[in-house]
């Protein structure tokens, strides 16, 4: 296996929607997690910056004074997530999240300050990465004209970035994140996006250097995609992985019951209802037989739809002895925990994950990204939220030593 990558854990899971509150946030919370996780050595961090944030960090100059602080902390920002624009901790999010587009004017001139900070903050000689959304919500689905300005905007986003490591030989690059329900939800629809909107140009070098892909585990799991068959078609396609999302979906697997009953169904029902909170979006596949038999995938971009919906179908297929599937959900449990009540995680695809990177990518940054510890039923919360970070952190530390 290849020495340990550069790791850390993205630090979206804390509240910030100004720049004061994100920092008293690292200092509660990210400095513990350190002390817990690597006592004697600096340790990475995701970060977040709302776009407040980021512009309120830009226009009182306190960019270099932050470095200072993060470096004295301890703490190397050798990532930022710029996915969530606003207030990601906000009473509802669900697809505000997903606002502006890459075709907005306002998500660029938030990429391109982030990239700025981001040269600041880093060491010397060290590169950079970040992951942003996949181009809009897929409802309603893009036009061509929007998708080509979401692309020529990418583009100049790429162009920045070529002029910065011509300039300082600092190497950032910007990773798109497919996720369910977006615009990119499989592996296949960000290849075409790649392949037609931003490739065969005469910049398609920079292009191939600068933009490139953000491998959510817990995104592919729950799409049923295979974590070794995703990585091997970007390699085929060109494209770089910059960085890989270390995370676990909720699973309920009705198919693995014994004895499956009116009871034991309800009961599962029932636990899994118990992570249909309201602030972030839980889109939801399930796997199961169709009126015919064959068995079909049916998305729910929410979990509380695919509730109001499957309940009866399962009742149905119980009582004619059918299978009754399989349940994959958006909720970023903690990456330690196989086991969550009579409910599961998609952890093995952690392990899958590992296996296929090593394979089919250059990789070199991973982040723990378990964004939704402070919205998991109150009973599996932990008590310090750095000890439940730590724990991810170390759990994957050992599974990558092996």
């Amino acid at each position: 296996m290849p020495p340990l990558p550069t790791l850390g854990y993205c630090t979206n899971v804390h509240a910030g929607a100004n720049f004061a509150e994100t920092r008293a946030n690292l200092q509660k919370h990210a400095v513990r997690v350190k002390q817990l996780f690597s006592p004697d050595a600096p340790m990475g961090i995701g970060l977040w910056l709302s776009a407040a944030s980021a512009r309120e960090l830009a226009q009182t100059r306190q960019v270099h004074a932050f470095a200072g602080w993060l470096r004295d902390a301890g703490l190397s920002p050798y990532t930022f997530n710029g996915f969530p624009y606003g207030d990601f901790h906000q009473e509802v999010v669900k697809h505000r999240v997903y606002e502006p587009t890459w075709w907005d004017a306002e998500r660029l001139a938030y990429t391109l300050q982030l990239c700025e900070i981001l040269h600041a903050l880093l060491p010397a000689g060290e590169e950079g990465s970040i992951s942003t959304l996949p181009i809009a919500w897929s409802h309603p689905c893009p036009d061509r004209e929007q998708n080509q300005l979401a692309a020529a905007q990418l583009k100049q986003v790429a162009h920045y970035l070529h002029d910065l490591e011509e300039r300082t030989g600092r190497l950032i690059y910007i990773c798109i994140e497919p996720e369910p329900g977006c615009v990119f939800s499989l592996a296949d629809d960000a290849i075409h996006f790649f392949q037609w909107n931003l490739f065969r140009g005469e910049d398609e070098e920079i292009i191939r250097r600068h933009i490139r892909l953000c491998h959510d585990v817990c995104h592919a799991a729950v799409m049923f995609e295979e974590q070794a068959d995703v990585l091997r078609r970007y390699q085929a396609a060109g494209i770089e992985v910059g960085k890989i999302q270390i995370s676990a979906a909720l699973r309920m697997n009705l198919e693995g019951l014994e004895w499956p009953t009116a009871d034991t169904v309800q009961e599962h029902l029932a636990e899994l209802a118990s992570f249909n909170e309201p602030r972030y979006l839980h889109q939801t596949s399930v796997r199961r037989p169709n009126e015919d038999g064959i068995e079909e995938d049916v998305f729910y971009e929410d979990l509380h739809l695919a509730l109001a919906d499957e309940k009866q179908l399962l009742q149905e297929n119980l009582q004619q002895g059918r299978s009754l599937g399989e349940w994959r959900i958006h909720f970023h449990v903690p990456i330690f925990q196989q086991e969550l009540g009579q409910l599961a995680s998609t952890q093995e695809q952690i392990g899958q994950c590992l296996q296929a990177a090593w394979k089919y990518s250059n990789c070199q940054h991973y982040e723990v990204e378990t964004y939704a510890w402070t919205v998991l039923p109150k009973e599996r919360r932990p008590a310090e939220l750095a000890d439940g970070i730590a724990a991810e952190l170390k759990w994957f530390r050992d599974l990558w030593l092996g």
